[in-house]
């Protein structure tokens, strides 16, 4: 809790974005680049008490999209990452705070939430 300074959002479902602003330092930015259907519930109260900034940036439509896709495919270029589980996501700040990460982090939230149900 309140120890990032940033977070890009990119999830495209409707889900709870409290929890994420109360990750994030004082002045600490949540940056929004997926679309959900429906609005998202928002507390204005944890923004305001923690000088905190949430913002929205598109990110291009199915046709950009589909550019970039071809262009990656065409030229070979693959993304580079490494999947890990919620129950990681310690141990995976405290790699980023050693600078012990070569990829990008991906949390697999559905495979975990699938796990704890079993």
């Amino acid at each position: 809790m309140g120890t990032l300074d940033g977070i890009i959002d990119t999830v495209s479902a409707v889900h709870p974005i409290v929890p994420l602003i109360g990750l994030l330092k004082s002045h600490g930015k949540l940056i929004l680049v997926g679309a959900p259907e429906k609005p998202l519930e928002l507390s204005v109260f944890p923004l305001i008490m923690g000088r905190k900034v949430l913002a929205g940036s598109g990110i291009g439509g199915m046709k950009e999209t589909q550019e970039m896709i071809d262009f990656a495919a065409k030229h070979n270029i693959t993304a580079e990452i490494e999947v890990i589980s919620m129950e990681y996501v310690n141990t995976a700040m405290e790699r980023l705070a050693k600078n012990d990460v070569k990829y990008r982090f991906v949390i697999d939230v559905g495979n975990t939430l699938a796990a704890t149900k079993s």
